[in-house]
């Protein structure tokens, strides 16, 4: 019995992966170059992405947005 469920098992397994339609082919045109974007800041009061050099109010404190020193992110600085 439990070999007899086993085979149907089996079958049913074999049976489904083979009735799947196969991907159809990609096509050969270039995907579009991703733009780079600028280093952004989240402001989770407003929740909204603020531009390199845009000062806000975060939970009360006065803050700006600027670089880190890679250059590849920003970060909310206090004010000096």
């Amino acid at each position: 019995m439990r070999k007899l469920l086993i085979a149907l098992a089996a079958t049913s397994i074999l049976a489904a992966c083979s009735s799947t339609a196969t991907a159809p082919a990609a096509s050969a045109a270039p995907a579009p170059a991703a733009v780079a974007k600028a280093p952004q800041c989240y402001n989770g009061d407003t929740g909204k992405f603020s531009e390199v050099g845009t000062t806000a109010s975060i939970s009360g404190v006065s803050v700006s947005c600027k670089p880190t020193s890679d250059g590849k992110g920003a970060q909310w600085m206090g004010k000096k």
